[in-house]
């Protein structure tokens, strides 16, 4: 059954000289926007409502299904050389003109919390997707519910590391809740394995909180940088410069880790980025990390393969940065800034903060200065606040018309997942210089 949702484009702040209107509603867990060559409008249905992830092409009578049975989340969708290309859980899979399906990627590491996200394509012909973590902060534990289905699944790293041994003690909830049992788990290992002091991990190419690369076709896989938690969405910028948003860790788990920034990052081919052991550029070991009621958090890496990149910028905690388009039309706004979605806290059932997600900030590459673009009036998702604005903003693209498109997942209530049909795509247009 699909829902009903408020919509009133006026409970949304822009700055004077711009206009916000529902470019499409009706649609169900978007997760993001394309436009073809052609300037056809594709759409993906993450499929985390009913489990089949989807590919849906705008047409004079609505949205139609144009290929549909991929894994949930399916995370993106793109179109290169005539072919779109769906990211979805461990895989990346090609639809062909002629509406065929062929996967090139499967096996990725992404039976975890965070998965393979959408495929980009470069100038040097190679294919560019983001790879999440399977845990919080690097220790598998009682907050991941996917261990008994997968129980000897973990983080990965990209290159060999050594470990402190630091091992973390919890409930084992492989067991009937009525039982005492407890598990012993250390950094890159399975629920109820633990670690030894300076025992030597192994890299993959396919590590968890990475940056991958490809050939078109999903062959020569290769790892660009690694250390990242979950890097949701990346682009290049018209230098041919990378760049990638990336989730903090949060305050939950075996090793919670307070006040994580999320973080928009200037991507370093060979470079590792600082997860387990940093955030937002910084060690966990700072005190302004440590969890009210909760120790201090330590390393979990003997050595550091490197001082981590500062980001260009830093997200309040939580406020989740998601997709993000870069501006290059000078009637709508400076050439080059880039404008980011924020979803918002990930656990709708939480006391909501004011002015945290739920928008659409602009940025400042050049000194990294955020600031907010557009939000609903009241600071608040508009499901908390009974506006008819933002809920779950979650992509941004500028469209060959030049206008600003921002897919809006819907409303999402816990126990519940999202809600069918509540999904918007927005588009803000300039209307004055």
């Amino acid at each position: 059954m699909v829902a009903e949702r408020k919509l009133n484009p006026e409970d949304i702040i822009l700055p004077a000289g711009y206009k916000i209107e529902v470019f499409a509603k009706g649609l169900t867990c978007p997760i993001n926007l394309i436009f073809t060559p052609h300037e056809d409008v594709l759409v993906a249905d993450a499929g985390v409502s009913d489990g089949n992830g989807k590919v849906l092409k705008q047409t004079g009578d609505g949205f139609e299904t144009i290929a549909d049975g991929f894994h949930p989340p399916l995370t993106g969708i793109n179109f290169h050389e005539g072919r779109i290309y769906v990211s979805h859980r461990g895989a990346v899979t090609v639809i062909e003109p002629n509406g065929e399906k062929q996967d090139i990627l499967t096996g990725l590491p992404s039976l975890g919390d965070h998965h393979n996200n959408q495929v980009i394509f470069s100038s040097d012909g190679k294919m560019y997707f983001g790879q999440g973590n399977a845990t919080n902060s690097g220790i598998v534990g009682e907050d991941n519910d996917w261990v008994r289905q997968h129980p000897f699944f973990h983080d990965y790293p990209g290159r060999s590391i050594r470990l402190t041994g630091q091992n973390f003690t919890t409930k084992d909830s492989r067991v009937p809740t009525a039982g005492r049992a407890e598990a012993k788990t250390g950094a890159y290992s399975p629920f109820g394995v633990p670690s030894k002091v300076r025992e030597k991990v192994k890299g993959i190419t396919a590590a968890s909180g990475s940056i991958l690369r490809a050939n078109p076709d999903g062959s020569e896989l290769e790892l660009v940088a690694w250390g990242l938690r979950n890097p949701f969405r990346l682009k290049f910028d018209r230098q041919g410069r990378l760049y990638a948003t990336n989730h903090g860790m949060d305050e939950r788990g075996s090793r919670p880790v307070s006040n994580s920034p999320d973080e928009l990052q200037l991507i370093q081919f060979g470079a590792w980025y600082g997860f387990p052991d940093y955030t937002g550029g910084l060690p966990v070991t700072l005190p302004q990390f440590k969890p009210k009621k909760q120790p201090q958090p330590s390393f979990l890496l003997a050595k550091h393969p490197m001082i981590p990149p500062a980001p260009i910028t830093v997200f309040p905690p939580h406020s989740a940065a998601m997709g993000f388009d870069f501006n290059y039309n000078g009637n709508f706004a400076p050439i080059g800034d880039a404008y980011v979605a924020e979803y918002g806290p990930g656990r709708p059932g939480k006391k909501p903060v004011q002015n945290l997600g739920h928008c659409v900030s602009r940025l400042d590459i050049g000194t990294g200065r955020r600031k907010t673009f557009a939000k609903n009036r009241s600071g608040y998702s508009a499901t908390y606040s009974g506006e008819g604005g933002f809920v779950r903003p979650v992509d941004v693209i500028f469209g060959p018309d030049g206008a600003m498109y921002v897919v809006d997942m819907g409303i999402n209530r816990d126990g519940e997942g999202f809600v069918p049909g509540t999904g918007v795509i927005w588009c803000i247009r300039r209307t004055a210089s």
